[in-house]
């Protein structure tokens, strides 16, 4: 599926001096409430809430963002702060005349999403996370490192090699044949976007645990329960840190848009739409 132009604005949206433009992708024409995604690392709206904006958009306004380096936006001239990702979503909020919205966190996202309800807490009706952490763990933060460094070496190929057996169900991998295998992660290797080892560089050092356990938000915890690079055990110690979270599993590997996208949709619009996410 793909983004109905008429409905993507690419105008700038600057939070400060020196800011890099930040595409926005939006979807207001159900007139619902305001619903807020956050892409992970190495994706864009299009590429990981592509499958499901239409059931989204149906229900919620969505407004979204891409990343410096993602989708339409242009790379940063300097290391990516997860602060500024915070901001210049809300920011993109406030163009659209959004006061109040959940939002939707994933991967890398959710952290982002996190830091918009520690920011705007005011502002944040609902936390929806999936296949995230609260923390990086040494594992996570080896298999950050290395694709980061397989990216700045220019070897899209090779960050490809290592991304697909990770984000990919092991029950799928083990299903395709060795030249569907190849075929993919050729595929992978084209669409990893410019600002990928930028956004994997974030992964080092995170640490959102007490922020997290601060938060006052009603929020589901979305855990793919196959999913090689963000650990079950990581996503469920994030809703047991996130007070009153409730959980849901996907049998899924880290990309829940492409092998379960009607249960994800269902799995959001079903919390969004209870009267205490609202």
């Amino acid at each position: 599926m793909s983004v109905n132009t008429d409905a993507v604005n690419t105008d700038a949206v600057r939070s400060g001096a020196g800011a890099a433009a930040y595409a926005r992708t939006v979807r207001t024409e159900s007139g619902g409430p305001g619903l807020l995604l956050a892409h992970g690392a190495g994706g864009s709206v299009e590429a990981n809430f592509g499958a499901v904006l239409d059931e989204l958009a149906a229900r919620f306004s969505v407004v979204g963002v891409d990343y410096p380096g993602a989708g339409a936006t242009p790379r940063a001239e300097a290391p990516l702060l997860l602060d500024e990702l915070a901001d210049q979503l809300v920011a993109a909020a406030d163009a659209e005349g959004l006061q109040r919205f959940a939002v939707l966190g994933y991967s890398l996202g959710g952290n982002v999403a996190v830091r918009v309800a520690t920011r705007y807490p005011d502002r944040v009706t609902a936390l929806v996370l999936t296949a995230t952490f609260a923390r990086a763990d040494n594992r996570l933060e080896l298999a950050g490192d290395l694709w980061k460094a397989l990216a700045d070496r220019g070897e899209p190929d090779l960050a490809a090699s290592l991304l697909v057996p990770l984000v990919l169900n092991p029950a799928v991998l083990e299903g395709l044949s060795a030249q569907e295998v190849r075929q993919l992660v050729r595929d992978t290797a084209r669409t990893l976007p410019p600002g990928q080892a930028d956004h994997a560089a974030l992964i080092r050092g995170a640490d959102l645990r007490a922020e997290i356990a601060a938060l006052d938000v009603p929020a589901l915890v979305v855990v793919t329960t196959q999913d090689l690079l963000v650990p079950a055990g990581l996503q469920r110690e994030l809703a047991h840190i996130l007070p009153g979270a409730r959980l849901a599993e996907l049998p899924t590997g880290h990309l829940p848009f492409a092998e379960r996208p009607a249960e994800w949709a269902a799995l959001v619009t079903a919390f969004l739409s209870e009267p205490a996410a609202g």
